[in-house]
């Protein structure tokens, strides 16, 4: 189960850890690395919301005022913003896709694999010692 809460992430979003951590909370190992993935979903949604904010406010800045100047002529920044935003979007997704994958193997191995920053959050969330200490 904690190898399925890792790798339907990619399919299921934060909706597949979230069942995964409600139904077997009893087992700390399962509980501990679908909170992981949990964790990572809600910061991929938050991320995705800043970026798509960014981009949409950036957009009216600065479209509304050159909507009547030359219709003919595509805004360069406009484009560079795009490609921005695009690259970011490609660059989180990838790194969501190899984080779930990786700590999927991990957790088939039965290893207890803390996310680089989210481990710690989810330790001290479900009240667990330090990663040193087990």
């Amino acid at each position: 189960m904690a190898t399925l809460a890792h790798a339907l992430q990619l399919i299921g979003s934060w909706i597949a850890p979230l069942i995964i951590f409600l139904i077997r909370r009893q087992s700390r190992f399962v509980a501990f690395h679908a909170l992981q993935a949990l964790l990572l979903q809600i910061l991929h949604v938050i991320f995705i919301m800043v970026f798509m904010a960014g981009f949409f406010i950036t957009m009216f800045v600065y479209v509304t005022p050159h909507v009547a100047g030359r219709p003919n002529e595509f805004p360069l920044p406009v484009a560079v913003l795009f490609i921005l935003v695009w690259l970011g979007f490609m660059t989180l997704s990838i790194g969501t896709l190899v984080i779930a994958i990786v700590y999927s193997i991990k957790a088939g191995r039965g290893e207890w694999a803390d996310y680089p920053v989210l481990g710690k959050l989810a330790r001290k969330l479900l009240k667990m010692p330090a990663r040193a200490q087990q």
